[in-house]
């Protein structure tokens, strides 16, 4: 790896930023660790960051060479927040960006799509994460995780189709990899765990792990879509249901050597991360 100056962290308080500042600053690497309320994260300096305050922007460049963005959540097109500051990042000598996309959507695609598609033009060095749905979704706090504690019922519209799910914990070791080696993927890179799985797998794995009797309940496209409405914006709603109806079509049903390739160890797999997470929350 490169001996790099300092990684600024987006949503280092997150899923994969939390894990990503982590693995930074345990190999060596000063962070910079962004969120709204400038959160103190162990190791990294604590600044504070919101995508649509751009009074907010310049001091978290400051000494800055290489940045792990996470887009603003829920905005169904962040680039209209995200690019402006990619541009600031890339005046005041930023040469390497790594952003977080996700497996569903392609370059040039909906919401960050088009933030994929612009950032080869802004940056010499870069990379675009594009992983599949993260395993944490079942133990951590998205919507899927809260009904399993709740109600023992993972909800869903993807039908029997299955899922490369891959743990956040290999996301931020693809992304250290990616904004520490010497030289950057400069592609986009698909990451995926080990197998692909239904939901109704899911539901078996969690039984059989917690002895919580969990089950998958098929919605409809318009039911899952009219449900999420009640949570996000009408237009993100629709489109996150319709990536589960994709992933009813097959369109998830994929895996990938990435994390192996990258990590130069294979990727976890589902019931070793609910292991994993459960004995850590005991």
């Amino acid at each position: 790896m490169t001996a790099a100056g300092t990684t600024l962290v987006i949503g280092a308080t997150g899923t994969t930023g939390s894990r990503t500042a982590a693995q930074l600053t345990a190999t060596g690497h000063r962070v910079k660790a962004a969120s709204r309320r400038a959160t103190p994260v162990a190791g990294a300096e604590p600044v504070a960051f919101d995508w649509y305050d751009p009074a907010t922007h310049a001091a978290v460049l400051d000494g800055i060479d290489r940045v792990y963005l996470i887009p603003p959540l829920g905005d169904s097109d962040p680039a209209a927040a995200m690019l402006p500051f990619l541009r600031q990042a890339r005046t005041v000598g930023v040469h390497r960006a790594v952003l977080l996309s996700s497996s569903a959507i392609p370059e040039g695609g909906a919401a960050v799509g088009a933030v994929h598609r612009a950032l080869p033009d802004l940056f010499e060095q870069w990379a675009v994460l594009r992983p599949s749905w993260f395993m944490q979704n079942f133990t951590g706090t998205h919507a899927h995780a809260h009904s399993i504690r709740d109600e023992n019922i993972i909800r869903t519209a993807t039908e029997s189709g299955r899922v490369g799910f891959v743990d956040a914990e290999d996301i931020a070791a693809v992304a250290v990899r990616a904004l520490t080696d010497e030289q950057a993927p400069n592609t986009d890179l698909v990451l995926t765990g080990p197998e692909a799985l239904g939901h109704d797998d899911i539901a078996t794995i969690i039984t059989e792990v917690t002895g919580r009797p969990v089950a998958h309940h098929r919605l409809s496209y318009e039911q899952m879509r009219d449900r999420l409405t009640t949570q996000v914006p009408a237009e993100f709603a629709a489109m996150l249901a319709g990536m589960d109806r994709a992933i009813a079509e097959g369109a998830e049903d994929r895996i990938t050597d990435t994390v192996q390739r990258l990590t130069g160890r294979p990727p976890h797999s589902f019931r070793a991360v609910l292991e994993r997470e459960m004995q850590c929350s005991s």
